[in-house]
C-alpha cells in the first residue's frame, strides 16, 4: 500500500469521523440558536402585513388569506393554521387565540385589545414595543452561552464522570497500598467524588433547562402554566429585566388606550391583559380597585413600580401636550435600557461562572491525584 493510498484513507476516515460530525453539529447550534429570532421576525412580517392593509382600509382577515395563497414557506406553519381559522369563519383575535405557538402571548393579548378598542392600527405601535431586539452584546452573549453549554459542558461531564469511574479508584487503591500521608484536598476530593459529579450534572442540567426555555420561546414556557397558580407568571415578573419588559408593555398598551379616548377602568384592564402575565392582572385588578375608590390613575399604578417613577411620569403624562404614548417614550426607553442592561450583566455572569465552576472541579480532581504522587515520591526519599 502507497503512503498516497494510506493518506487517502487516513484523510477519509477524518472526513467521516470528525468533519462530518462537526459539521452537522454546527449546523443544529445555528438552527437552534436562530430559532427565537425566526419567530421574531414572523412576527414582524405578520404587523408589517397588519399595518400594511389597514392603512390601505382593507380587512386583515381577507389579508391574511391572501397571503396565504402564496404559499410562501418562509412564514411558518402558524400563518397558515391561522389563515385556516378565519377561513372557518373566525376572527382574527380568535384565529389567534387558537394557535398560541405563532405570536407571542402578549402580542396576541393586545392585538385582541384591539380588536375590543376598534382599532387596531393604534395598538401596532406597543406591539412593535414588545419585539424591539435586545442589543447585539446581549444576544452574542447569550449565543456564547449557548455554545459553551451545547459544547463545553457536556464534555466536562463526560470527563469527570470517566475520571471518577475509571481513574479514582485506581488512584484509591494506590493511596490504600501506601503509607504515604495524604493531603487534606485528596481525602476530601475521595470522600465526596459522587458529590463533585452529581453537583457538575445538576449544574448542566440547570443550564440545559435554561437553553431549552430560550430556544422553545414563550410556547413552551406555557405548558408550565397553570391558572390556579401561575408559576411561570411568577417567576416571570421576579426576573429584574422581565419585570421592566412586563412594565414597558403595560404602561405603552396604557398610554394608546388613554390617547384612544377608553376609560381609565377599562385602559388598565385592557393593558394588563395585554401583559399576558397573571401577576400583571392582578395588579391591574388592584388599580381598578383604587379607581373606584376615587384615587387617582397616577397614584393608583404605584403597584406597578415600587420605585414611583411610573406615578412621576404619568402624573407629567397628563398635563403634556402630544398624547400619553409620546409622553412616557422616555419611560420607556429607560426601562428597554435597564432591562438590556440586567439582561446583559446575568448572561456574562452565567457564562463567566458555568467556566470558572468547571475549571474549580476539574483542578480539585487533578490536584487531588497528583497529590497521591507527590506523596508517594516524599516517602519513597525518605526511605
Amino acid at each position: 500500500m502507497t503512503d498516497f493510498t494510506q493518506f487517502s484513507i487516513a484523510l477519509f476516515w477524518y472526513a467521516v469521523f470528525i468533519l462530518l460530525p462537526g459539521g452537522a453539529f454546527s449546523v443544529l447550534i445555528h438552527f437552534l440558536l436562530s430559532l427565537p429570532m425566526q419567530r421574531r421576525d414572523r412576527a414582524l412580517f405578520f404587523l408589517d402585513l397588519t399595518e400594511t392593509v389597514l392603512q390601505r382600509g382593507q380587512p386583515v382577515e381577507q389579508a391574511i388569506l391572501a397571503a396565504a395563497e402564496n404559499h410562501d414557506r418562509a412564514i411558518g406553519v402558524g400563518f397558515y393554521m391561522v389563515a385556516a381559522h378565519i377561513e372557518g369563519g373566525a376572527r382574527l383575535g380568535e384565529a389567534l387565540e387558537k394557535v398560541p405557538r405563532f405570536l407571542p402571548p402578549q402580542i396576541t393579548a393586545i392585538l385582541r385589545a384591539g380588536e375590543k378598542l376598534g382599532d387596531l392600527k393604534k395598538v401596532l405601535p406597543a406591539c412593535r414595543e414588545v419585539l424591539r431586539v435586545a442589543p447585539d452584546t446581549v444576544r452574542s452573549t447569550m449565543h456564547y452561552m449557548m455554545a459553551i453549554l451545547l459544547l463545553f459542558a457536556p464534555v466536562a461531564c463526560f470527563i469527570i464522570c470517566l475520571l471518577s469511574v475509571m481513574v479514582i479508584p485506581k488512584f484509591k487503591e494506590v493511596a490504600a497500598g501506601s503509607s504515604a500521608p495524604l493531603w487534606p484536598l485528596t481525602q476530601f476530593v475521595f470522600e465526596n467524588t459522587f458529590w463533585l459529579v452529581a453537583f457538575e450534572v445538576v449544574v448542566f442540567l440547570a443550564l440545559l433547562s435554561v437553553a431549552i426555555i430560550y430556544i422553545g420561546g414563550p410556547g413552551l414556557v406555557r405548558w408550565f402554566q397553570f391558572r390556579s397558580v401561575p408559576v411561570v407568571d411568577w417567576i416571570t415578573w421576579r426576573v429584574p429585566w422581565k419585570q421592566k419588559k412586563l412594565q414597558r408593555t403595560f404602561s405603552a398598551m396604557l398610554a394608546v388606550l388613554l390617547d384612544g379616548g377608553v376609560p381609565e377602568a377599562e385602559a388598565v384592564r385592557l393593558a394588563g391583559d395585554s401583559t399576558a402575565n397573571e401577576i400583571c392582572r392582578r395588579r391591574a385588578r388592584r388599580v381598578i380597585a383604587a379607581l373606584e375608590k376615587g384615587i387617582k390613575l397616577d397614584d393608583a399604578v404605584r403597584v406597578f413600580d415600587d420605585s414611583g417613577e411610573f406615578h412621576w411620569r404619568l402624573t407629567n403624562a397628563t398635563h403634556a401636550h402630544g398624547g400619553f404614548l409620546n409622553a412616557l417614550r422616555g419611560w420607556h426607553e429607560s426601562l428597554d435600557a435597564k432591562a438590556f442592561q440586567q439582561e446583559e450583566a446575568a448572561t456574562h455572569a452565567v457564562a463567566s461562572g458555568l467556566v470558572i465552576l468547571n475549571g474549580v472541579l476539574v483542578g480539585l480532581i487533578a490536584t487531588a491525584m497528583f497529590g497521591i504522587l507527590i506523596a508517594m515520591m516524599r516517602a519513597a526519599t525518605e526511605l
